[in-house]
């Protein structure tokens, strides 16, 4: 058998034999942490040989983790990367220095570990959080950027004692696990913060702050929020990035930011990012390497999708016609992407010569979403003079497109029912003009589906 049979026997064998919550949902779910304190011991808790920063929170965490590889990886430490779920290719997940974890290092963890998994039954989160803490120590990384899974407080990934805790925001996102309140999802989320740890949170809110700030009281930890710090005055897209203006601890002045992520809800991460930063660059001679410089972290941000491999935020696919990806599946995220949509019809109206008539190009969207999403909050955001293609990644996870297609057409959205992602993009591509717009979304399956043609 070849290494890559070999390599995709195992992979098989990682998802028949072991619950998937991002594949099947609800009854995947593992609450507690003995299973993953389970393996650490077998491995000989491999998380305690690097340096880590937990990255928690209902959107953006994987953006803020990749955008602080990016950073760390410019100066010159070895980073590790652990993030969920992958787009295409499962190494995806564990990466150094933006290179995803070979093939036989899967294979040979898997392989260690076989009979060991038959006997405490981990979930497939937990296995894969295991090989990425092995793999990080064997490579002996310099520090690695651990994004949480679902939660905080019993997320698999809290085993770390990091250097430092982050924690993007909160929204309403898998509340049958974290609660049914933003109060009782921050509680959730703020489980990451560790005793004197410093803590950064990414954005303020009356109803969560208050939360996070007994819990670094009870954990004596130093917080900081970053929207005290950092403030985005000014976005400005052009081809290949967008430059973001940000007053920065009150100057009067503005510095100028190039990101190479595109998606106006980078306006939020980028404080948390900055403020994140500026901590570690002040802990920089205790990880043993010289301070960052602010024109390294530009630097770093400006290259950071390029550096550590990032897809599927505000990703742009093909430009006649214009396709664009984003994985944004809740309320919270998909709020902030269809305002983007609406601005980018607008703008292209004028780009492709203006009709006094119209004022927003065509619009088709390719749609999907997972089964146990609340549907609700989303169907006020569609654009309904959109042309929709209601789908369906190939994952048990996925809500029925038919279903889909009824629960949108009660709520005024009317398009066609294609429950096979590709097929359902092929037939946007054939209906759309060189100058209309497509956008796929609504569940990070459907996207991964969709780069995949």
């Amino acid at each position: 058998m070849n290494d890559n049979k070999t390599y995709q026997s195992v992979i098989s064998y990682l998802f028949s034999q072991f619950p998937q919550y991002q594949q099947i949902g609800d009854c995947a779910y593992k609450s507690g942490l003995e299973g993953m304190m389970a393996l650490d011991n077998f491995l000989e808790h491999p998380h305690q040989r690097f340096y880590s920063i937990h990255v928690a929170g209902t959107n953006g965490k994987g953006s803020v983790s990749h955008l602080l590889a990016a950073i760390l990886q410019s100066v010159g430490y070895k980073v590790g990367l652990y993030t969920s779920p992958h787009i295409i290719d499962f190494r995806e997940r564990i990466k150094i220095n933006g290179i995803m974890i070979p093939q036989e290092e899967v294979v040979g963890f898997v392989d260690m570990c076989r009979e060991f998994f038959q006997s405490i039954k981990p979930s497939f989160f937990e296995i894969t959080t295991a090989m990425a803490f092995h793999y990080f120590a064997k490579q002996r990384v310099d520090i690695a950027v651990i994004e949480t899974g679902l939660g905080g407080r019993l997320d698999s990934t809290n085993i770390i004692h990091p250097k430092l805790s982050v924690i993007t925001n909160i929204g309403y996102d898998h509340c049958a696990f974290l609660g049914d309140s933003l109060a009782l999802i921050a509680a959730e989320k703020g489980g990451i913060m560790k005793p004197c740890i410093p803590v950064v949170i990414g954005e303020r809110n009356p109803v969560t702050d208050p939360v996070f700030i007994q819990q670094a009281k009870s954990t004596k930890s130093l917080i900081f929020f970053a929207q005290d710090y950092y403030q985005v005055e000014e976005t400005v897209q052009d081809d290949h990035y967008q430059r973001l203006y940000l007053n920065e601890n009150g100057k009067i002045w503005s510095e100028e930011y190039l990101l190479d992520l595109r998606g106006d809800y980078q306006k939020q991460n980028l404080p948390t990012v900055l403020m994140a930063t500026e901590l570690l660059r002040r802990m920089g001679k205790m990880l043993g390497k010289r301070l960052l410089t602010k024109e390294e972290i530009k630097k770093g941000i400006s290259d950071a999708a390029k550096t550590t491999g990032l897809r599927g935020r505000w990703e742009y696919v093909s430009q006649k016609p214009k396709i664009i990806v984003d994985t944004a599946h809740n309320a919270h995220g998909l709020h902030i992407v269809f305002k983007q949509l609406q601005r980018e019809r607008s703008r292209m109206i004028f780009d492709n010569g203006f009709e006094p008539t119209q004022l927003l190009c065509p619009l088709h969207i390719v749609f999907g979403v997972v089964a146990d999403k609340d549907i609700e909050p989303i169907l006020p955001l569609l654009p309904q003079d959109a042309r929709f293609y209601f789908t369906q990644a190939n994952i048990s996870r996925a809500l029925d497109a038919n279903l889909l297609a009824e629960q949108c057409r009660r709520a005024g959205i009317k398009g066609e029912v294609i429950p096979n992602v590709q097929d359902a993009l092929a037939s946007a591509k054939r209906a759309a003009k060189e100058d209309d717009l497509i956008f796929v979304g609504g569940s990070t399956f459907v996207v991964a589906e969709a780069l995949s043609v």
